[in-house]
């Protein structure tokens, strides 16, 4: 059936973009944005990859990915930081450089099979009709990320730490006056960003694509950027996003399996446009829940007296 597949393509090919955009909506949070999550995707996918494949041990593999992603997040953070760098041109520079190492580093694992992640039914619901192959037959990264999205949003609206790092993307000056750095929670807001995304990427390495071809995330990472606007900021409505984004990429792939007339062009442009006209559609509304804080991300300062 077309929609079953579709959903289940939805879910199993979302993954990555949840844990993604997860990440990124902890780092907006605390107000720095990061364009460089497409590059902390590509380094926790190969070095998922590579770990796994040298020990044998697909959650190594995942770790060594988390610690790779957060790694190159905190070179984001240390230009915008400690240097005051622009936040989008150093996002984009991180990408490339995510880029550049990982096609160099990556050449000798092109091709090569890997001890990844296979799907696991979940006995008793996987046998649901419709529902059960939906939810409950997939890989274990996929049902980690069902608990993460409500863990990370408990953290973020429920604990102290959460509450403190929101008010860095808010008003940092309140946390000054109390004695707390924003910077330093910042950091902490990057780290778990980047290490969410390389996670994602890890999955995209061992699980869904179970290979490793140069640039393979393909973009996910600044889909996973858009996705945040379309959540509002709101870890909870990630999910949603991932599998609006990823369904529409299961669907076009159905419809050309099932051989279509339509354009082959027009297909793969079809979760591209549908994110573009969701964003154009809530853009106003979503306005007022970003962060206070990446309103300034945006100021053009002018020079001119």
């Amino acid at each position: 059936m077309l929609l079953e597949s579709v959903l289940v393509g939805a879910v199993r090919g979302g993954t990555s973009l949840v844990f993604a955009t997860l990440g990124e909506t902890v780092s907006e949070r605390s107000g720095v944005i990061n364009l460089g999550t497409e590059g902390s995707m590509l380094a926790g996918a190969l070095t998922a990859y590579a770990v796994g494949i040298e020990t044998g041990s697909a959650w190594l593999g995942v770790a060594a990915g988390m610690v790779a992603g957060a790694a190159l997040a905190m070179v984001h953070g240390f230009l915008v930081l400690r240097r005051g760098a622009n936040q989008i041109a150093t996002g984009l520079a991180v990408t490339f450089l995510g880029l550049g190492l990982t096609s160099l580093f990556g050449q000798s694992y092109v091709s090569q099979g890997v001890q990844g992640f296979s799907t696991h039914a979940v006995p008793g619901v996987s046998e649901l009709p419709f529902v059960g192959p939906i939810l409950f037959d997939h890989d274990p990264l996929t049902y980690v990320s069902f608990v993460i999205v409500p863990i990370v949003s408990f953290g973020l609206f429920r604990t102290g730490v959460g509450l403190r790092l929101r008010s860095a993307g808010e008003r940092p000056e309140v946390l000054e006056t109390m004695g707390t750095s924003p910077e330093r929670l910042r950091w902490l807001a990057l780290a778990v960003g980047g290490g969410l995304a390389g996670v994602g990427g890890a999955q995209l390495a061992t699980a869904f694509a179970r290979t490793w071809s140069e640039d393979m995330v393909a973009g996910r990472g600044f889909i996973a950027v858009a996705l945040v606007i379309f959540a509002g900021w709101s870890p909870a409505m990630t999910i949603v996003g991932a599998y609006l984004f990823s369904g529409a990429v299961a669907f076009q792939l159905e419809l050309q399996a099932r051989g279509t007339d339509i354009s082959i062009f027009i297909l793969d442009a079809i979760p591209y446009v549908i994110v573009l006209v969701v964003l154009a559609a809530l853009s106003r509304r979503r306005r007022f829940a970003m962060p206070e804080a990446l309103e300034s991300v945006f100021d053009v300062q002018s020079s001119a007296p």
